[in-house]
């Protein structure tokens, strides 16, 4: 048994779904991968892979299995990139998580650019505001914004979200236009509700002016866990909000959103791309890393004439 093959055959069964799908892709007989695994797992003396006649599944040996060929093959992978003439070209698969929202408005009309530069570069990329495992969901890194609280990951600062708060002019027109941020804590007001990833609580909105320092969490009919699904209760109207500038730019130059507090200054939000501590920052991941960072110094610049 060539142990190479036999990994990448494990790995590629698990990433299909099936021993058919990985055979095809591999360019080899399903017998010929059925075997490959069986090996593998006399090998090791474990069970790796769950099958019935219409799915495989990991064992919990096989995930930790599974997570480290990954690593080991995309190591590989970069060692024969590093010392071949196709070093400026990255290529192979790379898997991402990042926020709906800067998918949406950021990421994605901007991935012509980054496929021109990387065409042997395959993403899969998955959107959510969700918190994800990294080893165990095998994803190479996340984009995530905010403070980072999990000290055994590696984190590169790509960028600055300015803040701001905003409401639509259908639910100002309904509660009026607060005077000042601790209004919203009075009726007839309400906030939009956005629930933390990691502790599911309300995230309050911050402010300061003047030396003064605000932390205004207000009273919400909704709350939610998604960036693109908080601002579209915002301009439905259903209470004030607290997004990143870019995001709500479309909808101010259209007279969707109305900006609040313009004299107060919102503290920004970090943007970082996250990875395992222990994982090796290959040739794909690194030039991933640089571009979200360009992108983001492009498309998000640092500005905020407000006072402090």
């Amino acid at each position: 048994m060539d142990r190479f093959d036999a990994m990448q055959t494990f790995a590629r069964v698990v990433e299909a779904g099936s021993f058919t799908k990985a055979a095809q892709t591999l360019h080899m007989s399903r017998t010929t991968a059925t075997q490959l695994v069986q090996q593998l797992e006399s090998r090791l003396r474990v069970k790796l892979l769950h099958r019935t006649t219409r799915t495989v599944r990991l064992t919990e040996d096989g995930a930790v299995y599974y997570g480290r060929v990954v690593r080991l093959l995309a190591d590989l992978e970069d060692a024969d990139t590093s010392v071949s003439s196709a070093s400026a070209a990255p290529k192979g698969r790379l898997r991402v998580d990042v926020p709906s929202p800067i998918a949406r408005l950021i990421l994605m009309p901007a991935l012509p650019d980054f496929h021109a530069r990387y065409p042997d570069i395959q993403l899969d990329m998955g959107v959510s505001d969700r918190m994800v495992d990294l080893v165990s969901d095998h994803i190479d890194c996340v984009l995530r914004a905010g403070e980072l609280a999990d000290s055994s990951l590696t984190a590169r600062r790509v960028g600055e979200l300015p803040l701001g708060v905003y409401a639509a002019p259908s639910y100002l027109a309904r509660c009026g236009t607060p005077a000042h941020p601790q209004a919203l804590e009075d009726s007839p007001h309400r906030t939009v509700g956005f629930l933390g990833a990691r502790n599911g609580h309300i995230t309050p909105i911050a402010m300061r002016r003047d030396g003064v320092q605000l932390e205004v969490q207000g009273r919400y009919v909704v709350a939610v866990d998604d960036g693109n699904a908080y601002l579209a209760a915002g301009l439905a109207g259903m209470g004030v909000m607290c997004v990143p500038s870019y995001m709500a730019a479309p909808y101010l130059a259209q007279g969707e959103l109305v900006p609040l507090f313009e004299e107060w200054r919102f503290e920004t939000m970090p943007l970082y791309v996250v990875f395992p501590a222990n994982r090796h920052v290959g040739a794909k991941l690194r030039v991933f890393m640089d571009w979200v960072a360009g992108l983001m110094a492009l498309r998000v610049p640092m500005s905020d004439p407000r006072p402090g």
